[in-house]
Parts: structure tokens; sequence; C-alpha cells
């Protein structure tokens, strides 16, 4: 089991950029908690992709019920556990909120996320992953869920976008970012052996990963 110095670890990024995929590797390596998005419990995601200003504020309602529920959840689990890995973090429901709702629904939208979010645990690492579009494109289909076939490229760029915004300032947590377009954590063991390492040397600040197709 590989040691860490970090109890709550944070995957976020893109869809399709490997969240899931790092955060469940992760967790087998440190022997934690594993906590994940639950996209697929909810019933508003397939008409969303189909038809977005349809059922909007439904879908990213659901997800913040679920996600603020998954926090509070995890506050008050069993705190000896040595370290959780999550593949979401909760601010990141508003920065797709601000993509999909208008003006009007995004209001009650914040009024909503207000009241839910102000004693979520605090991650002490964040890891973003990134990767351009024709990447992030490529895994979607590749991993073929149906209520994703309606994703397309515009939408995966102004996500892209958010996330570059959010992740610019961002300070509540130390930071990694890790350009994932070449990396490949499901299947090359040494691609996952070498950012393991850089992530058990982090204790503060922000850094950089971005291994090149010869470092590898």
């Amino acid at each position: 089991m590989t040691q860490t110095k970090h109890d709550f670890i944070v995957i976020e990024g893109p869809i399709g950029v490997g969240k899931t995929t790092l955060a469940k590797r992760l967790a087998e390596s440190f022997g934690s908690d594993l906590l994940l998005e639950e996209a697929d419990d909810n019933p508003f995601l397939d008409r969303f992709y189909r038809d977005p200003k349809s059922v909007a504020l439904q879908t990213q309602l659901f997800f913040l019920f679920q996600r603020a529920q998954q926090m509070q959840d995890l506050k008050q689990a069993d705190m000896f556990q040595p370290v959780r890995v999550a593949d979401f973090i909760l601010e990141k429901d508003r920065l797709f909120a601000e993509l999909t709702l208008d003006d009007e629904e995004f209001k009650l939208y914040e009024q909503v996320y207000s009241h839910l979010t102000l004693d979520a645990p605090r991650p002490d690492l964040v890891i973003y992953l990134q990767a351009p579009v024709d990447v992030l494109l490529r895994r979607v289909n590749k991993r073929g869920r149906n209520y994703e076939q309606g994703i397309n490229g515009e939408y995966l760029s102004k996500l892209n976008e958010g996330y570059t915004r959010f992740f610019y300032d961002y300070n509540a947590s130390p930071l990694l970012i890790v350009n994932a377009a070449e990396i490949d954590f499901a299947d090359n063991e040494d691609d996952y052996q070498l950012l393991l390492d850089h992530i058990t040397r982090i204790s503060s600040g922000r850094h950089y990963f971005n291994p090149t197709p010869i470092a590898l």
C-alpha cells in the first residue's frame, strides 16, 4: 500500500478526461474509501443531453442535492479512515450550472446552493486533469454510455473553458494540474506510477505535471 500525507484527495476535470479511472486507481493504491459521482442515477440526464433547455434546472438541482448529500455523508463518516478519494469537488456543480441555466434559473440555483454547501469538507489535494476537446470526445464515444451520445464538441469546449477559469485562481487547496491528453492511467502502469510518485511528494501550493511521449 502506498503512503500519502493527504487525507482527502479530489480528482476534477471535464467529461471524459479520466477522473473516475484515476480516482479508482488512487483509492486502490492508498487503500482508501472511494467517493464517486453517480451520474447514472440522475433521471433527467438523458433528456438534458438531447434537449438541454427543457430540463436544465431539474438536472442541475438533482446533481446538487446528490453531491451535497455525499459530502455530508463523508463529513459524518469514520474520521479514522486514513485517506479518502473522490472524483468530484462540490464547487464544480456551480460551474456546470453557469453553463446550462438561464439567468432566472441560475438565481434560484444560487439560493439553493448557498444553503447546502456552507460546511462541505475541504480537500487537502485537488488534481485537475486537462485534455483537448478532440481527446475528450474520443474517450466519451469509446466508453459508449447511452445518455452521453448527445454530447458535442461545442459543449465540451465551453466546459473546458469553464474549468480553466475556475482553476485559474483556485487556492482553497493544494492543486496539481495534469496534462492528461497523452497519459494512460488505466492500462499503462509506467504512466500511472509516474503520476503517483508526483502526487505523494506534493504538500502545498500549485504544481504542474506535463509528461511528454518521450518521457513516458
